[in-house]
């Protein structure tokens, strides 16, 4: 019984996982970035979410993902539009990698600097031990509200992208920039939002994140780590694929603890580099 209970846990702790990874998926399908400075913006809106609470007390944590994914998605399209169009360039993943590297240096520390290296925490008042009983396991509410959150933004992204006209003009100009700059459209316009709805994701992932675990300013690294094994695990261009790359995370990491309750992500990593040169192209990617 024990085990079941810990592979659902898994399960739902890595609904959770999946979304770190959703916004650099999205991000490198479309514009071939890698953007080092993804776990940095998690950490900040975590730190943003928490000192929203303590300024408004009593709030709901769970509706404080609503400001800092609107503040998430402004920060996000002015991030590309004012810095990281003026070196995207097809075909060139290196500059675009290097200023975002060094943008997360920056954020970093001055995260360190203005909120010290203190462990922090969302409190999420009741609901952290809210739970309920299905056939003789206790299941937590917020890891369920956490997985439900988690399938509504991959089921949104995915409809978003292959249903909707905005979603043929993105795939568009992953395609090719040039050619729909031809028909009208400014790609650095598209990259913007973009890396919006990329921040959004990134943002509700630093949330929901912060009210299960703590996290410091410099937690940034450990994010994007989970973050890049999600989307490579998952298969490049695959967003369900980052989503089972993600349970697969979480179900591994928290199974281990069965036997080794030191171990924290070591068999999740473990894991992700056995697939990595057993399957290169991730669970559901094409084949190379």
């Amino acid at each position: 019984m024990i085990y079941l209970e810990t592979l659902i846990n898994g399960v739902l702790l890595g609904g959770l996982y999946g979304i770190l990874g959703l916004g650099l998926a999205l991000v490198f399908g479309v514009m071939r970035v890698i953007n080092v400075a993804h776990g940095e913006f998690i950490v900040a809106a975590a730190i943003l979410a928490a000192s929203l609470l303590n300024i408004l007390p009593g709030i709901n944590p769970l509706l404080m993902l609503i400001p800092v994914a609107l503040i998430a998605f402004a920060v996000g399209y002015l991030f590309q539009l004012l810095l990281l169009n003026r070196v995207v360039r097809r075909g060139d993943m290196l500059a675009p990698m290097l200023v975002t590297f060094g943008v997360s240096i920056i954020i970093k520390n001055l995260m360190l600097a203005v909120f010290g290296s203190n462990p922090m925490a969302i409190d999420a008042g009741p609901l952290a031990k809210a739970s309920f009983t299905l056939g003789g396991l206790h299941i937590g509410i917020l890891p369920v509200i956490t997985l439900a959150i988690s399938i509504a933004l991959f089921a949104f992204l995915r409809t978003l992208v292959s249903a909707t006209t905005f979603g043929k003009t993105l795939r568009a100009t992953a395609d090719n920039p040039e050619i729909v700059r031809l028909m009208g459209v400014n790609p650095m316009r598209i990259y913007a939002v973009v890396m919006g709805i990329a921040f959004v994701m990134a943002a509700v992932a630093g949330v929901l994140l912060a009210m299960r675990t703590s996290f410091s300013a410099s937690s940034g690294t450990d994010r994007i780590l989970i973050a890049f094994e999600v989307v490579v695990l998952g298969g490049l261009g695959s967003f369900w694929g980052a989503l089972v790359a993600g349970i697969l995370l979480g179900v591994v990491q928290l199974m281990s603890f069965q036997f080794d309750a030191n171990s924290g992500l070591l068999y999740a990593h473990l894991m992700f580099f056995f697939f990595l040169i057993m399957r290169p192209s991730g669970l559901l990617g094409a084949k190379s």
